[in-house]
């Protein structure tokens, strides 16, 4: 095994430019909101997680997983992939309205996910101030294919560039719609429980108001930079001033992300691979 390999990105890479943004953390919960509204995806996931009862481990963990792929190892990524394709290959769900049961690990399911993921990172750091030219966005498409293989999908069907993830969105829009699940997600994602160790103070009667307004104000930005036909899909009417005041939010957002140290703003993994890639520069 190689431990000194850059990865599937490296350092010359737009991933690694996109995914140096800690903004992203809203990307994450932006792409929350938009795989909520098909149903199949989310009953996939209604009927094989726990995520309202451990959803900051859920979070973790995805988190965790996201980051392998972006800085780990070769083989790291691969492994992470393979425990995540085995891990879907045993779960099955029943489609709320015609009662079929279908596999979560199909093409088609897999393919939301990862779109929206990809589309909610680029997009949201680009509208945070990251500047991106369209061959560079386009650029991350393509690359993010790579991570579309590691959970099973054949890269040639997974859209590789932003006219290709435009068009790929008007083909699936049929297929979404507001539920049940999805605004119950929806309410979940914008005021979860807040974690133990901060929610000690509530329970001993003290005040604990800025985790919750701060985490928010976050939900808010993120549920605002959905694309138009989503937010009319959640009961908004898409208006131009919800696309300013989102962006002006994660600009904001972005600048105070800015002034905290570096040490505290990058992961371990992303840690390890730069200094895997200063070695190997050094030699």
């Amino acid at each position: 095994m190689d431990t000194e390999d850059l990865g599937l990105f490296g350092p010359g890479s737009v991933t690694w430019k996109v995914h140096e943004e800690p903004i992203l953390i809203v990307a994450g919960l932006r792409s929350l909101y938009l795989q909520a509204l098909h149903p199949r995806a989310m009953a996939g996931v209604a009927q094989n997680s726990n995520y309202r009862s451990d959803a900051w481990g859920r979070l973790v963990r995805t988190a965790t997983y996201v980051a392998t792929t972006i800085y780990g190892t070769t083989a790291e990524a691969e492994a992470a992939g393979r425990r995540l394709r085995t891990l879907h290959a045993r779960m099955r769900a029943t489609d709320p309205f015609t009662g079929e049961e279908f596999r979560v690990d199909d093409p088609d399911l897999l393919r939301w996910v990862h779109v929206t993921e990809v589309e909610s990172f680029v997009s949201t750091a680009r509208r945070a101030g990251l500047a991106l030219s369209d061959d560079e966005v386009d650029g991350y498409y393509t690359e993010q294919r790579r991570s579309a293989a590691l959970v099973g999908l054949d890269p040639t069907d997974v859209p590789g560039t932003a006219a290709e993830v435009a068009a790929y969105y008007r083909d699936v829009r049929p297929q979404l719609r507001m539920t049940r699940e999805a605004a119950e997600t929806a309410l979940f994602l914008t005021a979860p429980p807040i974690p133990w160790k901060l929610s000690l103070p509530m329970r001993l009667g003290l005040t604990l108001g800025p985790p919750r307004w701060a985490y928010l104000g976050v939900a808010g930005t993120a549920l605002g930079l959905l694309p138009p036909w989503a937010l009319r899909l959640y009961g908004g009417l898409g208006l131009p001033t919800t696309a300013m005041s989102a962006d002006l939010g994660v600009r904001a957002l972005r600048l105070a992300l800015a002034a905290v140290p570096r040490r505290y703003r990058e992961g371990p993994l992303q840690q390890a691979a730069k200094e895997r890639a200063a070695r190997l520069a050094a030699a």
